[in-house]
């Protein structure tokens, strides 16, 4: 057993596999306090307590005062860093071994490194998303006169704050030259991501949609922001007779859900919950997994790996080299298209729309992947060992 026995893993976002983690440490001993926002509305995994949970478990959801500001960059930056004040008090009264902490607005970040280091903890950079990549390329054009000055603050601070750190998980190997290129020198593990399969059952859980004879329903679920291309989902409803079921909140869903009452197959629903996830994506024949081609560069569509739980095709736009790419490709899981390639798309949208056993056998293979790769006690393993060097590492400077 490891030295370091208290952790509070931070995953701001809330998402299913990290919470999946700390469940699984809670149950090899570890004293867990895990903390997301609540204020940030994204969608969630199975954050509540459950009924047969140890007592050295605690899920914490922190709010903010006010509505999250997530359309005015000024104001969410200023609510990015009062939000990492507010897990700053958890570090401050848990009193950890040992702060993992993802998903985390750079400003945040910032401030929890900070907590981290006055209460005496490691810190474990876990580095799903290249933010200040995201800056660079997005910035100077939302704001041409100071857009380049900011994305070079964020470009010294995301570096730094990775220099500063313990250890450096990464979500993918691509991430590892940029990083080595920057003067990023802790020591650096790769974990790839994954989904909770147990939770994610192939079986339509609850009442099917009804369908019309032949129909075949696509499903997008999840975020739509600056890193994808709703209106690519547009393009394939008008172009295909398929039904196109979409579960997204925010201003790109609320456009899409206007055109919608043009365009009869295609449905915008609110974002779904946790617990009905499995069934809409079992309910579905395809599932579609989209990233621009310069967020390719820094950030992999963690959805995929969901969907591939749930046995059913991805089809997906995705640049060449992204890792979710090289796994559906590799694992003849989907069929994917460049992004910007609208026909060809369509065109494989179509495929498997004509085609029923094909499309069964890619999902059996995403299924097959699934099983494989995503055993919790192996992935958590991988944590132990990076814990346990962090633990004897202090023991021997003592």
């Amino acid at each position: 057993m490891a030295v370091a026995k208290r952790i509070l893993v931070h995953d701001y976002s809330g998402h299913p596999f990290q919470v999946q983690l700390s469940r699984c440490l809670a149950k090899r001993g570890y004293d867990i306090r895990h903390v997301h926002s609540a204020s940030f509305q994204t969608p969630k995994g199975d954050l509540k307590p459950s009924a047969d949970a140890p007592d050295n478990i605690e899920i914490v959801g922190l709010s903010l005062d006010r509505p999250f500001r997530k359309d005015s960059f000024f104001k969410r930056r200023s609510q990015e860093i009062e939000f990492g004040r507010l897990v700053a008090e958890e570090i401050r009264h848990f009193r950890p071994d040992i702060v993992l902490s993802s998903n985390a607005p750079l400003d945040t970040q910032a401030v929890i490194q900070k907590a981290a280091r006055v209460a005496g903890a490691h810190f474990i950079f876990w580095l799903q998303d290249i933010y200040s990549e995201a800056i660079s390329r997005l910035l100077p054009k939302k704001f041409p006169l100071i857009g380049e000055a900011v994305a070079r603050r964020y470009r010294r601070l995301e570096y730094g704050l990775l220099r500063e750190s313990d250890h450096v998980i990464a979500i993918s190997e691509d991430f590892v030259p940029m990083l080595a290129g920057r003067g990023v020198s802790p020591p650096i593990s790769v974990i790839e991501n994954w989904a909770p399969l147990a939770e994610m059952d192939v079986r339509t859980i609850g009442d099917e949609p009804k369908r019309c004879a032949g129909e075949v329903r696509a499903v997008y679920a999840g975020t739509l922001g600056y890193k994808h291309n709703p209106g690519l989902l547009l393009a394939a409803a008008k172009a295909l007779p398929i039904t196109l079921d979409i579960f997204s909140e925010g201003t790109a869903a609320s456009a899409l859900r206007a055109h919608a009452e043009r365009v009869p197959n295609l449905n915008v629903h609110p974002w779904v919950s946790f617990a009905d996830l499995p069934g809409v994506l079992s309910s579905a024949d395809i599932l579609i997994a989209m990233i621009e081609e310069e967020a390719g560069l820094f950030s992999v569509p963690s959805k995929v790996l969901t969907y591939f739980c749930s046995g059913r095709p991805v089809l997906g736009s995705i640049p060449r080299g992204n890792l979710a790419r090289r796994i559906i490709e590799r694992e003849n899981a989907g069929l994917v298209a460049d992004p910007g390639n609208e026909t060809g798309f369509i065109s494989n949208m179509q495929r498997l729309f004509e085609d029923a056993g094909l499309r069964e056998a890619l999902g059996v293979n995403g299924r097959a992947y699934a099983e494989r790769a995503f055993s919790i006690d192996r992935i958590t393993d991988r944590f132990e060992d990076i814990f346990d060097n962090l633990a004897w590492k202090e023991l021997r400077a003592i």
